[in-house]
């Protein structure tokens, strides 16, 4: 069994109790001194060798529990299950979705840490009830906390934060926190941030290809109005303040319908794959020519639109990644927006 003189606590320091617990019994099988199998002491063992309350006991085993530190055996106690995982910093990545472009980022994170970083990814599914109980259950248990704050209402309407939303994250230590992709949530304190400007990364990404989208007689923004995963308003605000300042003639439609009235001159925006794919098929059925007689232009790239030669307008996805492990690595806060960019191809 462990030893009660493996485990520190100081009752000067402003650390929670329960924290002092996970983190003594971490350094103890990072450095040796706690191996796999042992057992830990019972939980009215520990609270009476160290006077605390047994919920505060409870708290560090629970949390211990859920990251796979130690084990309990119905009769037997707690052992201790994993040693290998025992990294220097242990982060908790929180998404809302599992797209391609989210998972790039995830890679590029965990690629640029290297090994000595141990990171668990939830997804939340912009479910706010879900995103709160993931977080309550995780307090306290991570070094750093990457979280990702997009968000549905009943409506199926994008959303950045509620009051709910914003008190919880407000628990979490500015220094451990970074908040990536939407920054448009107001905290308290100096926290980090790796994101987009939604509103002017379209217009200015669109007014890089002025030239070339001038040609169009008529934009086409498909913004889904209501969906699962919704998209940030200011895309919309975005690309209307880009047609009205050049003049342009355009529409916003909620959908690619499967029977869309096709014109020639027309340069669509899509943002959904379905949609893009649903446009692609009618304008081949149409027999006209993408990027002369259709113009398509996709936002957020992927390997696929890469090879198809559909032009994008896109944040560097992995340099999101790359960007958010640095800050990381380096015990860096900072307020960074991300690359965005027209990527012109073959389609417009």
């Amino acid at each position: 069994m462990i030893t009660f003189r493996k485990i520190v606590i100081d009752r000067k320091s402003r650390k929670p109790k329960y924290r002092q617990i996970v983190d003594s019994i971490i350094d103890g099988i990072a450095t040796g001194s706690i191996v796999i199998d042992e057992q830990l002491p019972s939980i009215n063992m520990f609270s009476e060798e160290f006077l605390l309350s047994r919920d505060t006991v409870e708290k560090a085993y629970k949390i211990l529990k859920e990251r796979k530190i130690i084990t309990s055996v119905r009769g037997k106690g707690y052992f201790v299950s994993r040693t290998q995982l025992i990294s220097k910093i242990n982060v908790l990545f929180l998404t809302n979705k599992m797209s391609t472009y989210k998972m790039k980022i995830y890679n590029s994170f965990i690629n640029s840490l290297g090994s000595d970083v141990h990171t668990d990814l939830f997804i939340y599914h912009c479910n706010e009830s879900l995103f709160l109980n993931l977080l309550d259950k995780s307090q306290g248990a991570y070094d750093y906390y990457l979280i990702m704050p997009h968000f549905k209402s009943d409506q199926l309407k994008h959303k950045s934060f509620s009051e709910s939303i914003i008190n919880k994250l407000n628990d979490i230590p500015k220094k451990k926190l970074i908040i990536m992709d939407n920054n448009k949530i107001a905290l308290k304190g100096d926290y980090s941030e790796v994101y987009q400007d939604f509103e002017n990364d379209i217009y200015n990404a669109l007014n890089d290809g002025i030239d070339k989208i001038k040609k169009y007689k008529k934009l086409l923004l498909v913004y889904p109005e209501k969906i699962e995963y919704p998209y940030p308003k200011r895309i919309v605000f975005g690309f209307r303040k880009f047609c009205a300042e050049n003049n342009l003639d355009f529409e916003i439609l909620n959908e690619i319908y499967d029977d869309m009235i096709l014109k020639k001159g027309d340069l669509y925006i899509t943002i959904e794959e379905t949609d893009l794919v649903n446009l692609v098929h009618q304008v081949r059925e149409d027999h006209m020519s993408i990027g002369e007689d259709i113009g398509i232009i996709s936002y957020n790239d992927t390997p696929l639109k890469e090879l198809l030669g559909i032009t994008v307008i896109s944040t560097d996805f992995e340099n999101m990644g790359k960007t958010a492990a640095q800050l990381i690595l380096e015990s860096k806060v900072g307020k960074i927006k991300n690359p965005f960019n027209l990527i012109d191809r073959n389609s417009m």
